[in-house]
């Protein structure tokens, strides 16, 4: 059974930094490569923000770079995401998922930047 459990979102003022997780059932955090969404109010796609290996490569939406860091315990199964230098342009929905993503999602958790 997949399981994705996103925790850590919150209203945070502009400039500020949160810092989200994810639990992810063993079954598909051991072997792939896991990524954080995101989907803005509104917006009917969620949007691709930051992927990373099992082996601890990274990669970043052009609109995180320098500001977000993805990274992973292996032995909790568990992909967390800081997020600094938050904009009201970064008020969305947070998922976890593999990467490419499968059909099934968490809750997300919502994370709001205003002053």
């Amino acid at each position: 059974q997949v399981q994705l459990v996103e925790s850590g979102g919150g209203l945070v003022q502009p400039g500020g930094s949160l810092r989200l997780s994810c639990a992810a059932s063993r079954s598909i955090f051991v072997l792939n490569p896991m990524a954080w969404y995101r989907q803005a109010p509104g917006s009917p796609q969620r949007e691709f923000i930051a992927v990373i290996t099992t082996g601890g490569g990274t990669s970043y939406a052009d609109s995180v770079k320098d500001r977000f860091t993805i990274s992973r315990d292996n032995a909790k199964n568990m992909v967390d995401l800081q997020m600094n230098s938050l904009n009201s342009e970064d008020t969305a929905v947070y998922f976890c998922n593999m990467f490419p993503p499968l059909r099934t999602w968490g809750q997300g958790t919502q994370v709001t930047v205003s002053s």
